[in-house]
């Protein structure tokens, strides 16, 4: 979003290819996660988003090729262990996806819904995506993407390549001035992957959080005690990392944002 107008061309980006680690907050508005947190292994109020973007530089081929580079032969993910989505429509990644990765036709899917073509909102910069998600196994519930039981746990989204190709306008869609990349990993979730671990919870970005609560609380993480020590580490990452930016409890805006967490 801190580059919409890189991609309408109201502004010039100042490199043509860009990362970022990027600390993201979904507590209200088109994204809000508040309710799901501590009931799902996956999902968080506060989470860091490692993003690629381009400019112009690189488009598809490139994408692809860098997210299957640095997921097969940096980090040894075993690619039996993945499965690809593109948008229906969009032949030339449903091509690239064949070429780089060898995969038969069951593995790279195929998906008609909004669940593979990425907006900001109801309006702004938009296109066509591909997810990659990883296999947790047969022993946790839950089917492949654009299946009834895609929301379980056996597959999950870590990656997320858009390809910025349109603009949606109260008019209609238009083609933006250029093509551009914006892809987006949650620093949780591969965390989770490369542990070994099927649940977020379960790594050291929050074992440390359960040990100092235990103290705090004079309380065991237990069965019984699972779910409230998700809530409450979760929440203290996003009220330190709000008020770092300064922002302090309020009535209004960000302020009751914050405010609602530390009462939650």
């Amino acid at each position: 979003v801190q580059f919409k107008k890189c991609f309408t061309g109201e502004e010039n980006a100042s490199d043509k290819n860009v990362v970022t680690v990027q600390k993201c907050l979904r507590a209200g508005g088109k994204h809000n996660d508040l309710e799901n947190v501590g009931f799902t292994p996956r999902h968080h109020t506060f989470f860091e988003m490692l993003g690629n973007f381009s400019f112009g530089g690189y488009f598809k081929e490139e994408a692809i090729e860098f997210a299957w580079s640095l997921l097969i032969k940096e980090f040894s993910i075993s690619k039996e262990k993945l499965i690809i989505t593109v948008f229906k429509e969009d032949d030339l990644s449903y091509a690239i996806w064949k070429k780089i990765s060898g995969f038969s036709d069951n593995k790279i899917i195929k998906i008609s819904s909004n669940d593979n073509f990425w907006s900001m909102g109801e309006l702004g910069p938009c296109g066509p995506c591909s997810e990659i998600f990883f296999d947790n196994g047969d022993k946790i519930n839950g089917g492949m993407p654009g299946t009834k039981n895609q929301d379980g746990n056996r597959f999950v989204e870590i990656w997320n390549l858009v390809f910025m190709e349109f603009e949606k306008k109260e008019s209609g869609m238009f083609k933006l001035p250029g093509k551009f990349v914006d892809t987006g990993m949650g620093l949780e979730r591969i965390t989770a992957v490369l542990a070994g671990k099927t649940n977020n919870y379960e790594t050291d970005l929050f074992e440390f959080l359960f040990k100092k609560i235990e103290q705090e609380t004079n309380t065991k993480f237990s069965r019984d005690t699972l779910i409230p020590f998700r809530i409450i580490s979760d929440h203290i990452k996003s009220i330190i990392f709000m008020m770092s930016e300064g922002i302090i409890p309020s009535n209004e805006g960000r302020g009751y944002v914050l405010r609602r967490i530390i009462r939650r």
